[in-house]
C-alpha cells in the first residue's frame, strides 16, 4: 500500500475550448485534511467531483492507496473509499432518511436473511445524528419536508455512516448554524484521528485555518500553491487567490465573517448558560431537572428556527436579485429593441407621408416611444444597473448618485474610499441596495435640498456606509415596529440587508435637524 493516501498528477477538465482545471497536480496524507480556496470559477467543486467520480477528467490521473481510480464512477468512487459531499444534497425524495443514509452501504445486505438489517441501520443513524443534536423522532420527517440545514446533515451522515478512506466536503460548513458547524468540524477531527484523509471547500478562511493541516489555491484552474496553514496568514492565502503580491492592491473576493449573526450570538449564548444551569442543578430534585431539559429544548428550537429564518430569507435575496437581473436583460434586449426598431420603421414611413398634419402626427408618436424607451432604460438601471457589472461598486454609487440627483433636484454629495476595490458580488449588490432604497427615502419623505453618502472601511476594515441628509427628520424615537405599521418599507429592508451580512444598522435625527442613516458590515478583508 502506498504511504500516499492520494496523488493526483496533472488532472485537467475541458468543456470545449474552454478548459476548467489545468494540470493539477498534488498529494494527500492519511489523516491529513487539506483546504482548498479559490475565486468564483476557479475549479475547486471541478476538482472535487473529478476525485469523487461525478465527472470524467479530459487528462491526468487519479490514484487512491496506490490503485488507479481515474476512469470510475460514483458507485465505484463509493466502493473505493471516496465520499463526495455537494454543495447542495443529493437525497432521494422516494426514501426515508435512514435509507438515504445507507444507499450504497445498507447494513446486512445480501446476507442469509435476503436483505438489509434495518434495525441496525435505524439505531446507527439514530446514534449518528444524535451527535449533531437532532432527536431520535427526526428519523419519521419526510425527506421533502427537511430544512436546507437538515438535508445537509443527512447527506454527511451518509457520508461517514462507514469511515471513508477520503471525505470531500464542497462548501458544506456554510449551510449550518453556528453550532453545528462546530459539531461538524468535531467529528472531522475524530475521522482524522482514525487515519480519514479530507479535502473540504469553503470560502470561510477561519474554519480551514480552525482545522487544516495545508491550503491549496486555485487561480484560473491552476494550482498557484500550496501552503502548510502554520506557516501563513488569512491575508496571504486571500492575495494568492486573487493573484495580488502587493497587500495595498487586494481586493479579496472571500467574504470571510469576523462576527457571526447577532441571532446566532445569542443562541450561542443560550448553550453556555443552559450548560452552567445544568452544572449547577445536577444534582437537583427531578422538578429542576426538567427545567434544564425544558430550557435545553427551548434553546434548540430556536437556533433550529432561527437557522431557518436566515436561509430563507438568503434565499428570496438571492432569488429577487436573480429575478431582477433577467426581468433587466429581457426588457433591454428583447422589448427595448423592439420599440427601436419600431421607430425606426416609423422614420422610414414619415419620409413617404405628403401632408404637414400627418408628419406631426407621427413625429409625436415617436417623440412617445422615445420617452418610453427612456423610462425603460432606467427601469433596467433600477433593476441592475450594468455599472456594478462591469464596473464595479465605486462607479455604481456614483452613476446612481448622479442619475438621482439630476431626478429629486436634491444636491448630492459622494465620498467613497477609491481604494474600496471590487467586493463579493453579493456584498456589491447589498451594498448598492442600501444607498439606492436610503436616497429613495430621502427623496421621498425627507423635503431635503442637501444628501450625502459615504463609504469607507472603518479602522478594523469593517465597511461603514452612512447617508445624511438636511430635511425635516423623523420622531425622536424611532422603532422598526412602527415604520412596518406605516408601511415605511424601505428602512425594513435596509435593516434585513444589513442583518444577513452580519452588520448593524444606526438611525438617527439629530436634534439640529435631518437624518441620519448607518450601516456598519463586518469585513471582508480578514486579517
Amino acid at each position: 500500500m502506498s504511504e500516499k493516501l492520494l496523488e493526483i498528477h496533472l488532472l485537467s477538465k475541458s468543456h470545449g475550448d474552454l478548459k476548467v482545471l489545468d494540470q493539477v497536480s498534488f498529494d494527500l496524507q492519511p489523516g491529513e485534511i487539506l483546504g482548498l480556496v479559490g475565486r468564483r470559477g476557479s475549479g475547486k467543486s471541478t476538482l472535487l467531483n473529478l476525485i469523487g467520480g461525478a465527472i470524467q477528467p479530459s487528462e491526468g490521473k487519479i490514484v487512491l492507496d496506490g490503485e488507479d481510480h481515474t476512469a470510475q464512477g460514483t458507485t465505484k468512487a463509493r466502493q473505493g473509499g471516496i465520499e463526495l459531499v455537494y454543495q447542495r444534497p443529493q437525497l432521494l425524495d422516494t426514501l426515508d432518511i435512514v435509507h438515504n443514509i445507507f444507499f450504497g452501504h445498507e447494513v446486512g445486505w445480501l446476507t442469509g436473511m435476503g436483505g438489509s438489517d434495518w434495525e441496525k441501520m435505524y439505531s446507527q443513524a439514530k446514534d449518528i445524528l444524535a451527535g449533531f443534536e437532532l432527536p431520535p423522532d427526526f428519523l419519521q420527517e419526510n425527506i421533502e419536508d427537511l430544512t436546507d440545514e437538515h438535508r445537509h446533515l443527512v447527506a454527511f451522515a451518509r457520508a461517514i455512516c462507514l469511515p471513508p478512506k477520503l471525505l470531500l466536503l464542497d462548501d458544506f460548513l456554510p449551510n449550518l448554524s453556528f453550532r453545528r458547524q462546530e459539531l461538524v468540524l468535531e467529528h472531522i477531527r475524530v475521522l482524522v484521528s482514525e487515519g480519514v484523509g479530507v479535502i473540504i471547500s469553503s470560502d470561510n478562511l477561519k474554519h480551514l485555518f480552525k482545522i487544516t493541516d495545508r491550503i491549496l489555491v486555485l487561480f484560473e484552474g491552476k494550482v498557484s500553491a500550496i501552503r502548510k496553514t502554520a506557516d501563513v496568514t488569512p491575508r496571504d492565502i486571500v492575495e494568492l487567490i486573487v493573484g495580488a503580491s502587493n497587500p495595498k492592491q487586494v481586493t479579496p473576493v472571500i467574504w470571510a465573517l469576523e462576527n457571526y449573526h447577532a441571532v446566532q450570538k445569542q443562541t450561542k449564548k443560550l448553550f453556555q448558560e443552559q450548560a452552567a444551569l445544568h452544572e449547577d442543578l445536577e444534582a437537583s430534585d427531578t422538578l429542576n431537572q426538567e427545567l434544564v431539559e425544558r430550557l435545553s429544548a427551548q434553546v434548540k428550537a430556536s437556533d433550529r428556527l432561527n437557522t431557518a429564518l436566515q436561509a430563507t430569507q438568503r434565499r428570496l435575496l438571492t432569488e429577487r436579485e436573480e429575478e431582477r437581473k433577467a426581468l433587466a436583460r429581457e426588457l433591454h434586449d428583447s422589448v427595448i429593441q423592439d420599440l427601436l426598431s419600431a421607430n425606426y420603421r416609423l422614420e422610414e414611413t414619415e419620409g413617404k407621408l405628403n401632408s404637414d398634419e400627418e408628419h406631426g402626427e407621427l413625429e409625436s408618436i415617436r417623440n412617445e416611444i422615445r420617452q418610453v424607451v427612456g423610462d425603460l432604460r432606467q427601469l433596467c438601471r433600477d433593476l441592475r444597473p450594468p455599472t456594478i457589472d462591469n464596473h464595479g461598486l465605486v462607479a455604481a454609487i456614483r452613476s446612481h448618485a448622479q442619475e438621482w440627483e439630476e431626478r429629486s433636484d436634491i444636491s448630492i454629495e459622494i465620498d467613497v474610499d477609491p481604494a474600496l476595490g471590487r467586493l463579493p458580488e453579493t456584498a456589491e449588490i447589498s451594498i448598492f441596495r442600501i444607498i439606492q432604497e436610503g436616497l429613495n427615502n430621502v427623496g421621498k419623505h425627507a423635503m431635503a435640498q442637501n444628501a450625502s453618502v459615504t463609504v469607507q472601511r472603518t479602522n478594523k476594515d469593517n465597511i461603514l456606509i452612512r447617508i445624511i441628509d438636511d430635511g425635516k427628520g423623523m420622531e425622536p424615537s424611532i422603532d422598526l415596529a412602527d415604520l412596518t405599521s406605516q408601511k415605511h418599507f424601505g428602512l425594513i429592508g435596509i435593516s434585513e440587508r444589513a442583518a444577513l451580512l452580519g452588520g448593524t444598522m444606526k438611525i438617527e435625527s439629530p436634534p439640529e435637524g435631518g437624518f441620519v442613516l448607518q450601516v456598519e458590515i463586518p469585513s471582508p478583508y480578514p486579517a
